[in-house]
């Protein structure tokens, strides 16, 4: 068989292996969120997030290894782009997106001062030692707990609700944790073939290993937050589809970045200001679009695909 239908196929298959890996982990993490008592918007923000990330954590881990810290570093500068600007810009153009106040007021912030602290680090030209990774380790921790404690404190339910939550009919805990487990292992799967097969069709179109690496890989590591957030729009699951979004740039930057130096410190990296520069801007704009009348509207998701597309445009000719 021609490699073209080859990696076609890949292309098919990954694509089928992100939709159900998505559909589970999200059926999985709503059921979890209903047993433990806590909220599907922290859900989106941390389990379903963070197993989204799993495969920037083993690119930039891998990378670290390597010793390409260039590579560490792009990857979760472009993962957090295409979170935000292609990520949220479809779902916000599928329907609009209602944002939950304690969101902005808390989570948000932590993922805009997360990532001026990444921006930071990279203008100084120092080393992301060992030292800078556990803070940044200890940071997504804190984060963490403090979520899952604040939504148990929030989300007590009364009496009432109780009863009504036991009369629901309740998926059991193992299987439910199954599901986020197979949901988890498709994602990765799905986004390795989908990213192979899209790998070898722009190597077709003789596009440079650098827009490759800003685009291609960018947003196949993003693929798994594509397609859970995607699915969860359509499902009509808003807060795990935005949750998804800010809790993945937010452990993209504390969880990786902090774990890929106690690897291997950081150093020697070269960062490009206009791809900083653009991560700055996309988690910053996040700010005034999601407090206008609290929701991303749909005119708002087609300004960020529009700005998605011009920012990869850019990177196509530079680099060409």
């Amino acid at each position: 068989m021609p490699q073209f239908l080859i990696h076609l196929l890949y292309i098919a298959a990954g694509t089928a292996a992100l939709y159900y890996g998505a559909e589970f982990l999200i059926k999985g993490g709503v059921a979890i969120a209903r047993k433990a008592g806590v909220s599907s918007m922290v859900i989106g923000l941390t389990l379903v997030a963070f197993a989204t990330s799993a495969p920037e954590l083993v690119v930039s881990v891998s990378a670290g290894l390597s010793g390409s810290s260039d590579i560490a570093l792009g990857n979760v500068i472009g993962s957090n782009i295409c979170n935000i600007a292609l990520i949220l810009g479809l779902c916000g153009c599928i329907a609009p997106l209602p944002v939950d106040r304690k969101l902005f007021r808390f989570d948000l912030p932590v993922m805009v001062l997360s990532a001026i602290v990444l921006a930071l680090l990279c203008f100084r030209g120092a080393e992301i030692g060992r030292p800078a990774g556990v803070l940044l380790f200890a940071g997504l921790l804190g984060y963490t707990a403090w979520n899952i404690y604040t939504s148990k404190k929030e989300n007590t339910p009364s009496a009432e609700e109780e009863e009504k939550e036991e009369t629901k009919p309740q998926r059991p805990l193992l299987l439910s944790i199954l599901l986020v487990g197979v949901g988890v292992g498709l994602l990765i799967g799905g986004a390795h073939f989908f990213l192979e097969g899209a790998k070898y069709i722009a190597k077709l179109f003789n596009l440079s290993d650098a827009v490759i690496g800003l685009t291609v890989v960018a947003v196949g590591t993003s693929l798994p937050e594509l397609a859970t957030s995607l699915v969860a729009a359509i499902k009509k699951e808003q807060d795990i589809a935005i949750g998804n979004v800010v809790g993945s740039n937010i452990f993209n930057i504390l969880g990786i970045i902090g774990i890929a130096p106690l690897v291997r410190p950081l150093s020697h990296y070269t960062i490009n200001s206009v791809d900083l520069g653009m991560m700055l801007l996309c988690t910053i704009g996040l700010l005034p679009i999601m407090r206008t009348n609290w929701k991303i509207s749909r005119t708002e998701g087609a300004l960020m695909l529009a700005l998605y597309a011009a920012y990869t445009a850019y990177l196509i000719i530079h680099h060409t």
